[in-house]
């Protein structure tokens, strides 16, 4: 293991952004399945947990149908955004456990703050099946967990973009996705302008995990204060990780998740962690939340040896 971490486990019980419920229970999932003692017997230490307070959908009203649960998501964000900034600033290390996608809106927006005030830029590995690039005006379904890396950027809804200040919260040239294997039309259009790095699934057979996190490493870590990794179980294969509502065949297998994370530990520039989208409902006996936490485990220099 690398150096120790004061680490705070921050819960977003969120569903809002999602079709299909249950994602709301997929912080309870990961503590059930030990997260933090897990990581308490590697050596960090948990400094604090805390959960955003999220509304339920029958609280809720959905309003327009290109931006579903526009003001509950907005309101769930900022909160988080205060947290993760607040983490950083007593030298905490964020661990935001979901929760749909959506959330990194927020969790995003408070590290890229934090370090904004020094002048510094942060890097963002975007883990996912999907690339989370769309925008009201394009979205086929108004979910907004379709959404989250667009607003990021600068794209999109203005009250989603301007968490925590009006600038786009990442470069492109700090960012990468990796493990996409379903992007809609009008998505990839913008995916295309938006000059960031992909790797999808063929990239990761023909290059092989190896290279493309070294590769990805080096984009995330150049000119930056170190990155963020915000991991969608999705990203893996559903015979890894059944227990999500998104899932898309021919994902990362368990060892190549393994190993992106475990070379982003060795960089100790790994500076905030999302692991989302894992639904227990949709689970076989919590298998799928254990396995996140067995890769939490790795993003914070678990080793064999």
């Amino acid at each position: 293991m690398l150096h120790k971490q004061s680490i705070e486990i921050i819960g977003v019980p969120l569903d809002l952004g999602a079709s299909r419920r249950g994602t709301d229970a997929g912080p309870s999932a990961l503590r059930v399945a030990g997260l933090g003692k897990s990581l308490e017997r590697m050596g960090h230490s948990i400094s604090r947990e805390s959960d955003v307070a999220v509304p339920s959908r029958e609280a809720s009203e959905p309003g327009k149908e290109s931006i579903r649960f526009k003001s509950e998501i907005l309101v769930a964000c900022q909160s988080l955004a205060e947290k993760t900034k607040a983490a950083l600033t007593r030298g905490d290390t964020p661990l935001v456990i979901g929760g749909d996608h959506s959330l990194a809106m927020g969790s995003i927006a408070g590290v890229s703050s934090y370090f904004e005030q020094n002048n510094n830029d942060i890097g963002l590995l975007w883990f996912d099946a999907h690339a989370d690039l769309n925008i009201p005006d394009i979205t086929p379904s108004g979910n907004v967990h379709g959404m989250p890396l667009a607003h990021l950027l600068g794209y999109g809804d203005n009250d989603f973009r301007h968490i925590m200040g009006p600038k786009p919260k990442i470069k492109p040239e700090n960012v990468v996705l990796i493990g996409v294997r379903d992007i809609d039309h009008a998505e990839a259009e913008l995916l295309k302008r938006s000059g960031i790095k992909v790797f999808s699934m063929r990239d990761i057979d023909e290059l092989g995990m190896g290279q493309v996190s070294t590769e990805a490493i080096d984009i995330v870590t150049r000119n930056t204060a170190g990155f963020h990794v915000s991991f969608d179980v999705d990203g893996c294969d559903p015979d890894v990780i059944p227990g999500s509502g998104t899932l898309v065949a021919g994902g990362v297998s368990f060892r190549e998740a393994h190993l992106l994370l475990e070379k982003c530990a060795d960089t100790e520039l790994m500076v905030s962690m999302d692991m989302v989208e894992l639904n227990p409902f949709l689970d076989n006996k919590n298998i799928s939340a254990e396995r996140a936490v067995n890769l939490i485990q790795s993003a914070f220099g678990h080793t064999i040896i």
